[in-house]
């Protein structure tokens, strides 16, 4: 089974904000559907968290290296792309570019084998997981109301971030949290995303120290993202005398960036984004890496309903995983998935155990996001 053609498509029409100091409008590109189709007619899905325009271009680029390759072989293919791309720059768009053709190649091999990508990973730990609802921070009081509404929803895990937390003062950022704890009750996780990757972030280990001992008197599970994404020595410091674990990596590109930040033990818990690390294969490595260190791994999930349907996959092969982010209100997730997702009576989400990622997309609702341009037609 070879590889005929990779096409790309960008979601449009109903970007969530994501609490960037540059805001996105709703019709402003981040997510890009990768389909990778094979000589012998089964596609392969991947999700990129890139532009399409970016991804298209790294596409071309990366063709003469993919086309007539084997669709069956996601590690082998995708590290043949990676170390053939150093001299454009290791991370940034070829990078993500390349996470969401590993996803389709794990995709493809699921489905050609009539096995869950979990299974292939090594085996199924468990056949559900804990999603916690990411949220983005508002007024305390809007904020409070949203995530009553997700608690009658089933969600019994929590994560509230960006916005003006940090931003502007450490008063209100307590109100926020108090409101959040008070709303949800003492019974369920909530975990707390300061942003530090926005640009202009400009908090430093102080405030991070003096915020984190605020968040454990309202039993936060986790802090992340407290400092800018290269401070790595404060994050190892905050990391020794914090009063809550510290959690970070989302912004990271492929395990040799996560190997000094695992070593130098700067995270309890690292958040490596399968849209952007790499893919499954890349992803895998890193959370190994970070087993053997003594650390969580907790993939970061900002992306669609591929990506999740990637980060539950990875949840079911590996032992400590025992959580799984689901973006909140965002159709790229909910709608474009031609099966909903549903929580049991635990707030769990099962794991799909059919071929492939297990995920099947609504090609009609894909289209109605992508302006109406075809996707693999």
């Amino acid at each position: 089974m070879k590889i005929r053609e990779i096409r790309a498509i960008g979601l449009r029409g109903a970007t969530p904000e994501g609490g960037w100091s540059d805001e996105l409008e709703r019709d402003d590109c981040v997510h890009t559907l990768i389909g990778v189709i094979t000589d012998e007619g089964l596609t392969g899905f991947g999700s990129v968290f890139t532009n399409d325009d970016l991804v298209k271009s790294a596409l071309s680029v990366l063709e003469p290296l993919y086309l007539g390759e084997s669709g069956l072989e996601p590690e082998r293919v995708s590290e043949k792309l990676h170390q053939n791309m150093f001299w454009l720059g290791r991370g940034g768009t070829i990078t993500h570019t390349i996470s969401g053709i590993d996803i389709a190649l794990w995709d493809l091999l699921g489905k050609a084998t009539g096995q869950p990508v979990g299974r292939l990973l090594g085996g199924r730990y468990r056949d559900r997981v804990r999603p916690y609802a990411s949220v983005l921070m508002r007024a305390p009081t809007a904020l409070a109301e949203y995530l009553q509404q997700l608690k009658e929803q089933g969600f019994r895990a929590f994560k509230i971030g960006w916005g003006p937390f940090g931003r502007q003062s450490h008063a209100l950022d307590e109100e926020i949290v108090k409101a959040a704890r008070d709303a949800i009750g003492t019974d369920v996780l909530l975990m707390v995303d300061a942003g530090g990757s926005d640009a202009g972030w400009n908090n430093g280990y102080k405030w991070a120290l003096r915020t984190a001992r605020m968040l454990a008197d309202y039993d936060v599970a986790w802090f992340e993202e407290p400092l800018q994404p290269d401070a790595l020595q404060d994050y190892i410091l905050l990391r020794q005398n914090a009063p809550v674990p510290i959690a970070g990596g989302e912004v990271f590109t492929r395990r040799q960036s996560f190997q000094p930040w695992l070593q130098a033990g700067a995270f309890d818990i690292v958040q490596p984004d399968v849209t952007k690390v790499g893919g499954i294969s890349e992803e895998r490595r890193i959370g190994w890496m970070a087993e053997e260190n003594g650390i969580r791994f907790i993939p970061h999930g900002w992306n669609t309903a591929v990506g999740l349907a990637a980060d539950l996959q990875l949840a079911s092969a590996f032992a400590g995983t025992d959580l799984v982010e689901y973006l909140t209100g965002s159709p790229y997730v909910d709608e474009i998935a031609a099966e909903s997702w549903v929580l049991d009576e635990d707030g769990m989400l099962p794991i799909p155990d059919r071929p492939g990622l297990g995920l099947t997309l609504d090609m009609e609702v894909v289209e109605k996001y992508s302006s109406g341009e075809p996707f693999l037609k």
